[in-house]
C-alpha cells in the first residue's frame, strides 16, 4: 500500500467542502471511482472532472492517478461520497492564476477548444483568449490552434464570476518589443542590410530586418516610378535594403531597396554619349517640355523648344504620356544627374532630302554653271530611291 494510500485510510470523517486526496480506481462511462481512504468510496461524476465538456473521464484522468478532489455531498443512504476534481483545481487555480496576473508571468497553455470568438484552455478554471488576443496580427482560421500549446499572460481574472481572459498577443508584443529594441540598438542610417519581404500594402512594402519589420515606401522601391509594390516585389523576397531613418521612440524603420542598388546614372554612364541618338519613353509632360526615360529611372528633359522644327506653344499639342520618340542626346551629365535631349536634331539627323527639296533648291537656283556640281552630284542618294 502506498503511502498515500496508507495515510487516507486515517479519514474517519469527512464533510461538503473538504479537500480529500484519492486514487483513481475504476473509470465508468460517465463517471471516476476513486478510493479517499474512508469507509464509502468517492465518485466523481463526468461534469465534475473538468471546466470543459469532455465525453469520456479518460480525458481527464486514468486508473491509478492521484488526485485532489472537494467533498460536495456525503450520501449516507447512497453509502457514496460525491467529489469534484472540477471545483478543487478551481480553488488552487484562483490563487496561483491571481499571482501569476499581479508579477505578469508567462503561462503554456493547451488549446482545448475552438469556439466563436476565440480559444478556451483549462487552467484549473475554463480559460478565454479572444480572437483579437491571439496573434498580433488578423487570424483567419482559429482551428489551426487546437490541441496546440501557447504561452500567454493572465490580463483580466474574477473568481466571483469564474472569468479569465488570457492573451498571447501580449506575449508577442513583448517579445517584439524586445527584439525591435536590440534591432533599433544595433541598426545605423546608411548602412546596407538584407531582409525578407513580408507584406505588401498600397503604400509600399514591409521588410524584415532581423526580426522587426521596417517600411520600404513605394517611392524607395526603385529608381523608375512604381504604380503597385508588386510590381517589384513579393512576400517572401529576399531584398538588400538601406536604413534610411531609425526612431526608437516611435519604434519605426525606414528602408530603401534602390538606394541599396546602383543608381540608373551609375549604371548607364558608359552606355549614353554626347550625340548618340536614341529612343525613349515619354513619362511626363510640363509647360516647359517633355521628360523621356531612356532606362528605369534614368530621364531627360526635351526642352519645348527642342521638340519640333515648328513652333510648339505646348509640349502636349504635339506628344503623349507614353509614346515612343527618338531624341538626340545634347548632353549627358551623370554627376549632375541631367541629361538634355532633342527630338528635332534627332529627327534632322535621319531626315533625307524630299522632292519638295529638289524644288525649293531649283527655284532658288538661276545658274549652275558656276558651280561645277550636276542635280545627279547634289541629289545623287534621293534620285537613286525613286
Amino acid at each position: 500500500m502506498s503511502e498515500e494510500l496508507s495515510e487516507m485510510v486515517e479519514i474517519t470523517t469527512v464533510e461538503p467542502g473538504d479537500l480529500v486526496t484519492g486514487i483513481v480506481t475504476e473509470l465508468e462511462e460517465k463517471k471516476a471511482n476513486v478510493d479517499i481512504g474512508y469507509k464509502f468510496p468517492g465518485i466523481i461524476p463526468i461534469r465534475e472532472l473538468s471546466v470543459l465538456r469532455i465525453d469520456h473521464p479518460n480525458e481527464v484522468v486514468q486508473v491509478g492517478d492521484q488526485v485532489r478532489t472537494k467533498v460536495l455531498k456525503v450520501d449516507e443512504e447512497a453509502e457514496v461520497v460525491i467529489l469534484s476534481k472540477r471545483e478543487a483545481d478551481a480553488d488552487e487555480a484562483w490563487t496561483n492564476l491571481r499571482a501569476q496576473f499581479d508579477s505578469g508571468e508567462t503561462l503554456e497553455v493547451v488549446v482545448r477548444d475552438v469556439v466563436k470568438g476565440g480559444l478556451v484552455a483549462d487552467l484549473g478554471v475554463r480559460a478565454f483568449v479572444p480572437a483579437s488576443l491571439v496573434d498580433r496580427h488578423f487570424v483567419e482560421d482559429l482551428e489551426d490552434f487546437k490541441g496546440k500549446t501557447i504561452r500567454v499572460k493572465v490580463i483580466e481574472l474574477d473568481p466571483e464570476t469564474n472569468k479569465l481572459v488570457l492573451s498571447r498577443k501580449a506575449v508577442l508584443d513583448e517579445e517584439h518589443e524586445n527584439r525591435m529594441e536590440s534591432v533599433l540598438h544595433n541598426l545605423h542610417e546608411g548602412e546596407i542590410v538584407e531582409g525578407t519581404v513580408q507584406r505588401l500594402t498600397n503604400f509600399g512594402a514591409f521588410v524584415d530586418v532581423g526580426g522587426v519589420d521596417g517600411l520600404v515606401h513605394i517611392s524607395e522601391l526603385a529608381w523608375h516610378h512604381v504604380k503597385d509594390p508588386s510590381e517589384v516585389v513579393q512576400a517572401g523576397d529576399r531584398v538588400k535594403v538601406k536604413v534610411l531613418r531609425v526612431d526608437p521612440e516611435a519604434g519605426r524603420i525606414s528602408l530603401s531597396m534602390k538606394e541599396a542598388a546602383p543608381s540608373p546614372w551609375e549604371q548607364y554612364t558608359e552606355e549614353f554619349h554626347e550625340g548618340d541618338v536614341v529612343e525613349g519613353e515619354v513619362k511626363r509632360l510640363v509647360d516647359f517640355g517633355a521628360f523621356v526615360e531612356l532606362r528605369p529611372g534614368l530621364e531627360g528633359l526635351v526642352h519645348v523648344s527642342q521638340i519640333s522644327h515648328q513652333h510648339v506653344a505646348h509640349p502636349q499639342d504635339v506628344l503623349t504620356v507614353g509614346e515612343r520618340v527618338k531624341v538626340k542626346i545634347l548632353s549627358f551629365e551623370p554627376e549632375r544627374k541631367r541629361v538634355s535631349l532633342s527630338i528635332k536634331e534627332a529627327e534632322s539627323n535621319n531626315r533625307q532630302p524630299s522632292v519638295q527639296d529638289t524644288e525649293r533648291f531649283l527655284n532658288t537656283q538661276t545658274d549652275n554653271s558656276g558651280t561645277g556640281a550636276t542635280l545627279g552630284d547634289l541629289f545623287g542618294d534621293l534620285f537613286n530611291k525613286h
